[in-house]
């Protein structure tokens, strides 16, 4: 058991303690799951004073530990007296039973410090319908073991105890619960298909920013956009997904969407409940991937959210690789490496405006891809079609004519087809 840096103790007293326990299987992960598990408690007002570990390929039945390295952590508990043990794992609702009543302390599990933790950064309507839901479909099949204590007190065959009786009238307030929830997050995803069909009548490209939590997404978006987005290193620091136009260089534009940041074996409820909102990713014409390269385990980070995006079915969704806080790196050479091993890719630091030229002109180059080139004889009855080319495209050359305006342009499919009966050779 190892113990963390000492703090102040004007500086403990402020905050409420944990004591963590890792079960990674693999010993070469064990400062990245480390690192970003106190990350995590830092994010939800904790501070760490102990931990354990036990290498686990599959988890025990009763404790998710050993039996041996449970007493063992009861009397780690003793000791410290933390305000919660963190398991860095998903526990089923019997072996938090089991631990809570083993250790006499409170015990959480990963999936609950991270839900907290989106409780706390929810700021809109929609955030906070989206983790209530989250909360109560991770609640619901873990009410079992809150009421087996009661089973003793069943009464003979047919006859219901108390204990079973608490429990089906709290499984149906909660299933009812997550039924209104869903029914509201479904007339608010309503809303966001409406805005999202509204932004894809104006003709542009759409781009969604992904990335490992605390990866940068924010600050890039601020650079890019000319946003004032909260941009914090703490995980999980923006919840609520933004779109800004983008202006490009030479005419090209873009809408860029900042989404919620990933994480490791992201809880699937959250996957579930943040469905419409992660939406945004699956409908954009292309990703721009943002990667901490000055992170040591930065690879898995990247794989993290990889396999995110498979899960949303965005697998296919065309990407640029964007690795960030290039002021940071200090290992020469690494960050052109990078670039070289996973193209397209760009090396920038959204910090300090390194590299942004070369990402705009790669966003150019993807934003291309997406348009094509007309050329028609626009009637002046149409002339709002050539605003549109200049306002939603970018026009290469026009002459007025006497039968109309002969345009040159390029331009997105949308608009491509309201020209096509104009287009001449």
């Amino acid at each position: 058991m190892s113990q963390p840096k000492n703090r102040s103790p004007l500086e403990a007293k402020a905050e409420e303690t944990a004591f963590l326990v890792f079960i990674n299987e693999e010993e070469d992960e064990d400062d990245y799951v480390e690192a970003e598990l106190e990350g995590l408690c830092e994010a939800a007002g904790l501070r760490c004073v102990g931990m354990m570990r036990q290498r686990l390929d599959r988890p025990y039945k009763t404790y998710f530990l050993g039996s041996g390295k449970a007493d063992e952590l009861a009397a780690a508990v003793q000791d410290t007296q933390p305000d919660v043990v963190i398991f860095d794992g998903e526990l089923s609702g019997i072996q938090l039973r089991n631990l809570n009543e083993k250790l006499q302390h409170k015990v959480v599990d990963r999936t609950q410090l991270i839900l907290d933790i989106f409780a706390r950064r929810a700021r809109t309507r929609e955030g906070h319908l989206q983790v209530e839901l989250a909360q109560l479909t991770y609640m619901m099949p873990r009410l079992m073991s809150v009421y087996t204590k009661f089973e003793r007190q069943r009464g003979g065959i047919g006859m219901r105890g108390p204990g079973e009786t608490k429990l089906e009238s709290d499984r149906r307030m909660v299933r009812d619960k997550i039924a209104k929830l869903s029914d509201e997050i479904e007339d608010v995803k309503r809303h966001r298909d409406q805005q999202r069909a509204a932004r894809r009548k104006n003709p542009y490209p759409f781009a969604a920013i992904v990335g490992y939590t605390s990866a940068g997404k924010s600050t890039l978006m601020n650079r890019l956009a000319h946003t004032d987005l909260l941009a914090d290193a703490m995980p999980f620091a923006t919840l609520d997904p933004t779109t800004r136009k983008v202006d490009l260089s030479d005419g090209y534009s873009v809408f860029l969407t900042d989404t919620v940041g990933f994480i490791r074996n992201l809880p699937t409820h959250l996957v579930a409940a943040f469905r419409s909102t992660l939406e945004e990713v699956i409908t954009a014409d292309f990703i721009l991937h943002v990667i901490d390269a000055s992170n040591p385990d930065w690879d898995m980070q990247r794989d993290a959210v990889l396999e995110t995006l498979e899960t949303l079915g965005a697998s296919e969704v065309p990407c640029l690789t964007v690795f960030n806080k290039i002021d940071l790196v200090t290992t020469p050479g690494l960050a052109d490496r990078m670039v070289e091993d996973w193209p397209p890719a760009v090396a920038i630091s959204s910090l300090t405006g390194a590299g942004i030229d070369e990402l705009q002109g790669q966003m150019i180059a993807m934003v291309q891809e997406h348009l094509g080139r007309v050329r028609c004889l626009v009637p002046y009855a149409q002339s709002s079609l050539v605003d549109d080319c200049f306002k939603f495209g970018r026009v290469i050359t026009q002459e007025h004519r006497e039968d109309g305006i002969l345009l040159e342009a390029e331009v997105v499919a949308e608009l491509r087809a309201k020209l096509a009966p104009f287009a001449v050779a």
